[in-house]
């Protein structure tokens, strides 16, 4: 069966496979989420601001007041130009392995003009991609989408690998909630076996699912090939472990490195669940350090959203290139 673009109907008809708009529960969960999580980073931070004889609107401007921008601005450029230089050598390294030679420096327009979509949805971003390579590269589109794919599989699993490693190394200090990172870890280590063997035909050998060309990435990967991308992701995690580790101290909050790396592979699972604001991910702050909700709730809302909206300022620098590839002049 393939997975080429259907043939049009005669006279316009359809046969369900259309796609209308999405449904309207849809297009308002992640805005129910993203109201859900201020509601409660509000009452959070109301509760600690009587604590101290001041509204949360006080306290939040206090902690605001107290942080020194240049030297935050200094960790954070830095780290995220670093993020997208290593972002941008998986996505090289994933489309020379299963769809077309590219060099590294035509990699960087593709993924710097997918932050701008970014913005609203990562996943959306990563589609972006596909669409700009198959158009300026004549890649396939579903074979590109496979690579996308490829890249959202190892990121889970390059997450839960520092998530595991982190809750070894502080398992007394950090919350009892992520005792449950190692079993989550043993689950996902099984469900990749299976994974691996079916794509290499020895599980199921007659199933005609593994054939798609949405899933030609899995059927040529070897299990190196995983491992090398999350080999490859690390040295961005381990440079956030000190980025956020430095900058949450500039909001008075004293957090060891083992803690940070215990936490944020977590954290940045939240930072991908759709919504404005990376919702999600400020709102997880807080529950860790309930004792200090305005200060990490302060602290998550800046690092999260400029590292997504400097991120598209970079995508800016590079859109009038990716136009000109994709349109012509």
């Amino acid at each position: 069966m393939s997975d080429a673009d259907p043939a049009p109907l005669p006279n316009g008809a359809t046969d369900g496979r259309q796609r209308g708009s999405p449904a309207a529960w849809q297009r308002a969960l992640p805005w129910l989420i993203t109201i859900g999580c201020f509601t409660y980073l509000y009452f959070q931070i109301d509760r600690q601001a009587s604590r101290q004889g001041q509204s949360a609107i006080e306290l939040l401007l206090d902690v605001f007041g107290r942080v020194s921008w240049t030297s935050w601005l200094g960790l954070m450029i830095p780290y995220s130009a670093f993020f997208f230089l290593v972002d941008s050598l998986v996505v090289w390294r994933i489309v020379n392995w299963f769809n077309a030679r590219v060099r590294y420096g035509d990699i960087l327009p593709i993924r710097a003009s997918a932050y701008i979509i970014s913005i609203l949805n990562e996943q959306i971003g990563k589609g972006v991609m596909a669409v700009y390579l198959n158009r300026r590269d004549g890649v396939p589109g579903w074979q590109v989408g496979s690579s996308m794919l490829f890249i959202m599989f190892c990121e889970f699993y390059y997450l839960l690998s520092w998530g595991t490693l982190g809750a070894w190394l502080q398992w007394d200090r950090i919350d009892p909630v992520f005792h449950n990172i190692p079993m989550v870890a043993a689950v996902a280590a099984g469900f990749f076996v299976l994974w691996v063997l079916f794509f290499g035909g020895r599980l199921l050998p007659e199933s005609k699912l593994r054939d798609r060309q949405i899933l030609l990435a899995f059927r040529r990967a070897r299990p190196w090939q995983y491992l090398t991308i999350i080999a490859m992701r690390s040295p961005a995690l381990l440079a956030a472990v000190f980025v956020y580790k430095q900058a949450i101290g500039l909001f008075g909050v004293e957090v060891g490195y083992g803690e940070m790396l215990g936490y944020l592979p977590i954290i940045f699972f939240g930072a991908a669940v759709p919504g404005p604001f990376r919702a999600v991910a400020v709102a997880m702050w807080p529950v860790l350090y309930p004792d200090r909700a305005a200060e990490m709730t302060a602290f998550g809302l800046v690092q999260h959203n400029f590292f997504i909206f400097f991120n598209a300022a970079i995508g800016l620098l590079f859109l009038r290139r990716a136009n000109r590839e994709l349109l012509g002049s």
